[in-house]
């Protein structure tokens, strides 16, 4: 069984999809922990990425939105005390504009803008009668060491490229059960709908049922070989407890705030478990959402997490402080 004071990076998941992903990256996994605290409800798995080892955990079955995230990862820092920095990993509504030209499958990182931390909590209750979104609350920014390494990182993915897609398709060779749900989907299953174009019914792809009427379509260019694939992009995050499925609402939000994509877990996690956000974008956050992209989009998520580790020298991890410790809740 495994000592839980080993493990120093701790990784939070909303659903399995995004746990099962997070795990096919390990290096090696380790045997469950001897022991959890009496209070904590996890199920933890456990594993080495690379120099770090890594404690991931998901949300129960069914659960969703801010108190279930802030909740688990109350529960994990009462078992694993030893964790210095937190990551939230998984999938996201993307919120495309002429400004970001977010597709499916790329992946955006939480970065500070405009004095905000990187994920913004919005009230959506307003938007039901006049559209006003309101911010409820600031959030703490990611810990520096996080920041420092998601721009290192980024001058060398602009100046050299990535080879996340190369990783992923590793990472299926050696677990080929994962393959049909993981790999990347066909490129002409990523349709973005005007926002006045709504979901026809509730069966069938949308291929099938909304068609692809070149009026109905946002055209876009194809990327071109030079460019990255998935593209990663930096700013904000919206967070709420409700899941944003209005394109018009979703361009509103976007323009207000600034946002790239939406959410459901992150703003309970910021000012509890200071952390780093990485979303894999799975659909637009419109009506049209299905569940074709989510295994792809968990897998370039992780696979950017784990480059991530990757870039930050062990001593730094080890010169930070507990989380508990900066959270005042220390054992």
């Amino acid at each position: 069984m495994s000592d839980p004071q080993n493990y120093t990076i701790g990784w939070v998941c909303a659903i399995s999809t995004e746990s099962v992903a997070a795990q096919a990256f390990f290096d090696e996994k380790h045997d469950p922990p001897a022991e959890v605290a009496q209070n904590d409800n996890n199920s933890y798995a456990l594993g080495r990425m690379g120099n770090y080892n890594v404690v991931i955990a998901v949300l129960p079955d069914g659960e969703y939105g801010l108190v279930s995230a802030a909740s688990v990862a109350k529960d994990m820092l009462h078992t694993f005390s030893n964790i210095r920095i937190g990551l939230m990993v998984g999938i996201g509504g993307g919120a495309p504009s002429q400004q970001h030209d977010v597709r499916l499958g790329d992946i955006v990182v939480s970065s500070p803008r405009d004095g905000k931390g990187g994920v913004v909590q919005y009230d959506f209750g307003k938007a039901i009668q006049d559209r006003a979104f309101l911010e409820t609350g600031f959030l703490n920014q990611p810990p520096t060491v996080l920041r420092s390494a998601v721009s290192g990182l980024r001058s060398g993915y602009e100046a050299d490229g990535h080879r996340l897609e190369n990783d992923i398709r590793e990472v299926l060779q050696k677990k080929p059960r994962l393959r049909k749900k993981y790999s990347r989907p066909p490129a002409d299953s990523d349709r973005l709908y005007i926002p006045d174009h709504l979901h026809q019914g509730s069966n069938g792809s949308c291929h099938q049922v909304c068609g692809d009427d070149p009026s109905t379509l946002v055209w876009r260019s194809p990327r071109d070989e030079e460019e990255d694939d998935p593209v990663i992009h930096y700013g904000l995050i919206a967070s709420a407890n409700q899941l944003m499925k209005d394109a018009q609402a979703r361009d509103k939000v976007a323009a207000e705030k600034g946002v790239l994509c939406f959410e459901m877990e992150a703003a309970g996690l910021m000012n509890h478990f200071p952390c780093l956000v990485i979303r894999g974008i799975c659909d637009y956050a419109d009506t049209h959402k299905n569940k074709q992209w989510q295994g792809f989009a968990a897998m370039a998520a992780a696979a950017y997490a784990k480059d991530l580790l990757r870039h930050i020298p062990p001593n730094k991890i080890e010169s930070e402080r507990r989380v508990s410790e900066v959270l005042g809740n220390s054992q």
